[in-house]
Order: C-alpha cells, then structure tokens, then sequence
C-alpha cells in the first residue's frame, strides 16, 4: 500500500488525513503543510488515522511540534480522529494525550476532492534535512512528556551526531 497524507481545509479546520504509513518518509511535508497552514491563521488541525497502519516516532513527533506550536500562540487545537487502539497506546505512552486530544471516533474527512495528496520527497531529499526533521520531532516528543528525554537519548545523540558530521563534511 503507498503510504500519503491527505490535507485539506474545511471551513476553519485544517483536515490530515494518514493514508498507510505515518513516517519519517512523510513527516517533513506534513510539518510544511502545517507551518504554512498556521501561518495563515489557522488553529484547528484534525489528523484522520482511520486508514493509518502505522506511526513512527518522527511522525507522532511532528504532530506533537504542531500541537506544541498552537500552545504557544495560545490558542488553537490538534485533534486525532479515528484512532485505533494501537494508535491511542503509541501516543499516550508518549504522553501526547496531554497536549492533543485523541477520539476513537470523530467527523469524515472532507471529500476528496477537497484533499490533496502531499507529495513524496525527493529520492535524491537532502539526508541532512531529513535529519534535521526527524531530530526536531524527537525534540517536541521530549518537550511534550519529560519522560520521553530518557526513551529518546540515543536517537537524539545519533541525530546530532549525523547533523555534526554532515555539516563537516560540506
């Protein structure tokens, strides 16, 4: 099954809906996407998980930077719809149930034709970036829940220390 992520706005709620995979692979568009969307005034996101088979951890990452992103403007929300019980245990064990809240149930994403397919990145993606983006959403996982510094140490130690010697390199 290709992975994607759908995106869309229905009156003055941003819709993201997972397609497959919530991963590393498709975390950097999504965060575009939202950055541009809060940007332009928006503060109500809807994440979709209904046809989601899986999250990474850059993926719940880049969700919890989003909600993190609407508390500190103070005002706006990032609701999970439609998630599953494997789903609602990954992010609660991560304590993102503190800073969005996730239904089990919820509205329909709007109609397709309202959704674009975000698309894929590059092959040839900078990796530098792609690092960049995986070792920010471990940072808002940590920023989310204290106790996740200790369950990402290693990731994030690998992550800076890939960026250190990318960075050399140039």
């Amino acid at each position: 099954m290709q992975s994607s992520i759908q995106v869309g706005v229905n009156g003055d709620a941003v819709w993201v809906r997972v397609e497959g995979k919530g991963n590393f692979l498709n975390s950097g568009n999504f965060k575009d996407f939202a950055r541009e969307m809060v940007n332009r005034g928006y503060r109500e996101f809807v994440v979709d998980l209904e046809n989601c088979a899986m999250m990474d951890s850059t993926f719940m990452g880049t969700m919890a930077g989003v909600a993190l992103r609407l508390k500190e403007l103070g005002h706006g929300h990032l609701h999970v719809v439609h998630c599953g019980e494997r789903s609602r245990e990954l992010l609660t064990g991560l304590g993102l149930d503190q800073i969005f809240s996730i239904h089990s149930n919820g509205s329909t994403a709007p109609d397709c034709k309202d959704l674009e397919a975000t698309a894929p990145p590059e092959r040839s993606a900078e990796k530098q970036q792609q690092a960049q983006q995986m070792l920010d959403a471990h940072e808002a996982l940590c920023e989310a829940a204290p106790e996740n510094v200790s369950r990402f140490k290693d990731v994030l130690d690998y992550l800076k220390q890939d960026l250190h010697q990318e960075s050399a390199a140039k």
